[in-house]
């Protein structure tokens, strides 16, 4: 097999540099985007896809204390408020624990709901269950975004 030409190996070495440079940004930037958006569909009722859901799942971990309005209208600021840490990059070990948190109480309906999670369980996820299992993308965002906290960077 033959080398790439010297040309097409420096554009790749200073792309690849580039990522390294502003992808962890870019991340940090675009979850708080996702979270803020998220959340700011949560003060509008009905506009949420995950609404019902998501009060459904508050009333049974809070054992009934927590009416379903007042349910989205946690969830709205709690996503409001880890987007807007991550976009403006503040308090950002605390941003990322309300993050984790949040996406713990996120996989609960697959427990508590498996029904409404799933068509044919444990491989089919109806939509609901697609929006919580694209929440494994937004951990593992997370993860990546709290090893830099502490000055963390990527090595090549």
């Amino acid at each position: 097999m033959s080398r790439p030409p010297p040309d097409f190996d420096q554009l790749d070495q200073r792309l690849t540099a580039s990522m390294a440079s502003y992808g962890i940004t870019l991340l940090r930037l675009s979850v708080g985007v996702v979270f803020l958006w998220f959340g700011l569909l949560k003060f509008l009722p009905g506009l949420s896809p995950a609404e019902y859901l998501a009060t459904r799942t508050m009333q049974v971990l809070s054992f009934g204390l927590v009416p379903p309005r007042e349910a989205l209208l946690i969830l709205a600021v709690w996503e409001c408020t880890v987007g807007l840490g991550l976009i403006l990059g503040i308090f950002l070990r605390a941003t990322l624990f309300l993050l984790w948190l949040q996406m713990a109480g996120t996989i609960t309906p697959m427990v508590i709901f498996p029904e409404e999670v799933f068509s044919h369980f444990p491989y089919a996820p109806t939509l609901e269950g697609q929006y919580i299992i694209k929440n494994l993308v937004l951990m593992s965002a997370g993860i990546v975004v709290g090893a830099t906290v502490r000055g963390g960077r990527l090595r090549s």
